[in-house]
């Protein structure tokens, strides 16, 4: 089992011999999980006494404590470090995930409570509004049992009338008959006793013939107070009706700003999505451009290494080459005009230097070789050890190839160097001799490469100075990318929440215009059933007054 362990170095005795332990520390559980060792845990080690006491390792031990390998901590630590960042990472985005997700279930049951109290005040609505009708109903078969009763009293008194209007007529006949009477008798001073008899029965006829009335009076004034107590009614639910329209008219007005309000922001976010349309564009464009100078930095970061190989080729080419100069230019006309001990001291200095640099790059060729050696030493051993072993060896590699690369790149620039001193001492000591007498014998074929180095060490500062300038002109669209990135998500943020709240709003336009709509159908069911009932009491009102006015003029 895998542990990590801090190296404990117990010195004992006068001679400072000592043991070396391993404090245990933490117990790996599985490839992500580690535990604390709880209490004191020593396990005694010699191999850890090539370590400092502090120093942390991973050991392996045995079910029976013995240890079996040992590394050092460092790399495997920043390892597990950076996975549990990453972790770490993924744990913040997936609470961050859940919050969201929290906060979206929160808003959906508000949402649907509210849903549901708006249902049941609607319910409510549609049950008082369905006690109304029925209300209403009731009314109106009262109303319509009432008209039967009146049309009835109405029947009556037309018989009433048409009997009153016999026993006028048998009235006004027997009116005239008495006056003829009283026309015969006008000579005579006293009336017979069986004309007497007879009149006294005329007027006992018509005094029966008469009808009572008080009867018909209490039923018309029965009728009128039904009437005058529906009418009361009625005036209510005018006035219920009126207040209806005038909250119809307010809806109306309100849904209409509503509606407009609606448009224009609908408009305004589908002006706000063509700018954002517009921005990601761009952006690609960006992204675009942005490609094209990364692969214009490429092909230039290419051609400036092929310039390089293309030296160091040269370089190796012409090490040790007889017959190749490699120096830059000298001032031979000042050589001429110098004093000859002078020259000779120079030349001898050129020398001296010569040599010495010479050695000094024989010697980091001899350490390059090496350092290649102990490369694919260790590349031999990485296909053969465990997976346990691997992690450290391939630190180790990593770091010796980057010591290689660093000492080649050096190794190479002072190889050009020695090159460079070769032709430039090459040059003083055909001087020296010409001035000697004693001209510099050379050969046939010699090459002079400094023009050659020189054009392509320009063509290697040019390349190099685009490069930068490509590299910073990368740099600068990364930036605006990344801004206009920032504002395309933000926009994106923006725009999702202004169609939520469009979309919202318009779930609320279209509850507001249901319930406009409901509101309106009652208001002409109102209207529907309340002025035919008006229209059959203002009938009954008519018919009673006139019931009344006939027997008004009855009892007259």
């Amino acid at each position: 089992m895998l542990y990590l362990a801090e190296v404990v170095q117990r010195k004992s005795g006068i001679m400072g011999g000592g043991k070396s332990e391993l404090k245990l520390l933490a117990c790996q559980r599985n490839e992500q999980s580690w535990s604390a060792v709880s209490g004191e845990e020593v396990v005694p080690a010699d191999e850890a006494s090539r370590y400092s006491s502090g120093a942390l390792l991973l050991v392996d031990l045995t079910a029976s404590k013995q240890v079996q390998r040992i590394q050092e901590a460092g790399r495997p630590l920043v390892s597990i470090l950076q996975n549990f960042s990453r972790l770490q990472e993924k744990f913040k985005t997936q609470e961050e995930e859940i919050e969201q997700w929290k906060q979206s279930l929160t808003y959906q049951s508000q949402e649907l409570n509210r849903r549901e109290m708006e249902m049941e005040a609607r319910r409510e609505q549609l049950e008082q509004l369905e006690e109304d009708f029925e209300q209403l109903e009731q009314q109106k078969q009262e109303f319509e049992g009432t008209r039967s009763e009146i049309d009835g009293l109405r029947t009556e008194l037309e018989r009433r009338q048409q009997e009153l209007e016999g026993a006028w007529d048998h009235l006004r006949g027997e009116q005239r008959r008495l006056e003829e009477a009283q026309s015969d008798m006008a000579g005579n001073s006293v009336l017979d006793a069986g004309r007497a008899a007879e009149i006294q029965g005329i007027l006992s006829n018509l005094s029966g013939a008469v009808p009572p009335l008080e009867h018909y009076q209490s039923q018309v004034q029965y009728a009128s107070d039904l009437v005058n107590h529906e009418q009361e009614l009625l005036s209510h639910h005018w006035q219920n009706l009126e207040q209806y329209r005038a909250n119809l008219e307010q809806q109306q007005a309100a849904l209409e700003q509503r509606s407009q309000t609606q448009t224009q922001s609908w408009q305004e976010w589908q002006a706000a999505a063509a700018l954002f349309e517009q921005a990601k564009a761009e952006l690609r464009i960006q992204e675009a451009a942005l490609q094209s100078k990364q692969e214009y930095a490429q092909q230039l970061s290419l051609q400036s290494q092929n310039f390089d190989d293309l030296q160091h080729k040269i370089n190796f080419a012409t090490d040790g080459a007889e017959g190749v100069s490699m120096g830059g230019s000298v001032d031979t006309q000042a050589l001429e005009q110098m004093a000859l001990g002078d020259l000779e001291n120079i030349v001898a200095d050129l020398r001296s230097d010569l040599d010495k640099s010479s050695m000094f790059v024989n010697s980091q060729a001899e350490e390059l070789e090496l350092k290649q050696k102990e490369i694919d030493d260790l590349q031999a051993k990485i296909s053969e050890v465990s997976e346990f072993d691997r992690m450290s060896l391939e630190s180790e590699l990593a770091d010796e190839k980057d010591a290689y690369q660093f000492l080649n790149e050096t190794l190479v620039g002072q190889q050009r160097n020695i090159k460079e001193k070769e032709g430039i001492l090459h040059q003083h000591k055909v001087v020296l001799a010409n001035r000697q007498g004693k001209p510099l014998v050379q050969e046939d074929g010699t090459v002079d490469l400094s023009p050659v180095l020189n054009q392509l060490g320009d063509l290697r500062h040019q390349t190099a100075d685009r490069l930068q300038q490509v590299e910073a002109e990368i740099t600068q669209v990364q930036q605006s990318i990344e801004q206009a990135k920032g504002l395309v998500d933000g926009q994106t943020q923006d725009l999702a929440a202004k169609r939520e709240e469009l979309t919202q709003l318009e779930t609320t336009l279209k509850q507001q215009q249901l319930e406009f709509g409901e509101l309106q159908g009652k208001v002409r069911l109102y209207e529907e059933m309340l002025q035919p009932i008006q229209d059959s009491v203002d009938s009954l009102k008519q018919a009673i007054e006139e019931v009344s006015g006939q027997v008004a003029q009855i009892q007259t």
